[in-house]
């Protein structure tokens, strides 16, 4: 299921369930709510739209969580108001299948990243996602070359402004023909690009589908890891004892690691409460 199905506008209905009554019913008990943060905890707002994002921002401030993920420009003047963070900036990107692995969308990725870079570095950001994009019939060494040609002419501008971009991992069940649909292209594309300012998203939930193995796979190449997404297997639901992932044993080999960087909640809620089902995935991840 892909985030872009679940962005749309809020209806009158929910408007009025959202009021302000009914969201301090939904936040009761945040008191007892305390975070050890050996994880740097995010979230991504897409999974949560249910809320405005100023509301949902109301309620990260509550739960004492400081940072969200896959938010853009025109949004973060509102991060700015509540003091959260961006751990991984948007906005820069075409689509998710028109990625920097086809030379004809370089000449407009170059364009985009080249204007939003500076931004997220005047902004105190770090992280700016990217996609590999569709195969499209492109062999795989072809497009991994493809994107080194295409990201080597903005790294020198990330290096400059202390951004790194990152291309997610997904997997090819919910993103049919992805290219950097495995640990090891994404990992070859990192050693021949040869920047610290170049990392992957490693998408736990996505990796799990395409080839498991998560803890070996975090202990031997977290180096090349800047960013990890979460969510339960199989459906991509809560990260309870309904799927097939223990979170605890993940996030400890994680911290483990001296991973400095952010972790950010991606499941599909399915939980009545979806605030509880957040609390209940952060108190799991908090190691």
């Amino acid at each position: 299921m892909k985030r872009r199905n679940f962005i749309s506008a809020a209806t009158a209905a929910s408007a009025a369930v959202l009021s302000t009554p009914v969201l301090a019913q939904k936040t009761a008990g945040f008191k007892e709510f305390k975070l050890k943060n050996n994880i740097n905890h995010s979230v991504c707002q897409w999974c949560f739209n249910h809320l405005p994002l100023e509301d949902f921002l109301k309620v990260l401030n509550q739960l004492g969580v400081s940072a969200i993920d896959l938010i853009g420009p025109k949004d973060w003047p509102l991060l700015k108001q509540y003091d959260i963070h961006c751990s991984m900036c948007n906005g820069a990107e075409i689509s998710l299948t028109e990625g920097w692995n086809d030379p004809k969308y370089h000449d407009t990725l170059i364009k985009n990243y080249s204007n939003i870079i500076p931004k997220v570095a005047e902004a105190g950001y770090t992280n700016l996602i990217c996609f590999s994009g569709n195969r499209r019939g492109i062999n795989d060494y072809v497009g991994i070359q493809n994107c080194v040609d295409g990201l080597s002419q903005i790294l020198p501008l990330a290096e400059k402004h202390g951004v790194v971009i990152q291309m997610e991992l997904f997997n090819q069940i919910n993103h049919p023909d992805y290219m950097c649909d495995s640990t090891l292209w994404g990992v070859e594309l990192c050693k021949r690009l040869g920047s610290d300012n170049f990392k992957l998203l490693y998408d736990i939930y996505h990796m799990q589908i395409q080839e498991g193995d998560i803890i070996r796979t975090i202990q031997e190449y977290h180096p090349y890891f800047g960013h990890y997404h979460t969510a339960g297997v199989p459906g991509r639901n809560e990260i309870d004892e309904t799927q097939e992932l223990y979170y605890p044993a993940i996030m400890k080999a994680i911290l483990d690691t001296g991973f400095k960087g952010y972790v950010a909640q991606e499941f599909i809620v399915t939980w009545d409460d979806k605030i509880a089902a957040l609390k209940d995935a952060f108190t799991r991840c908090d190691v």
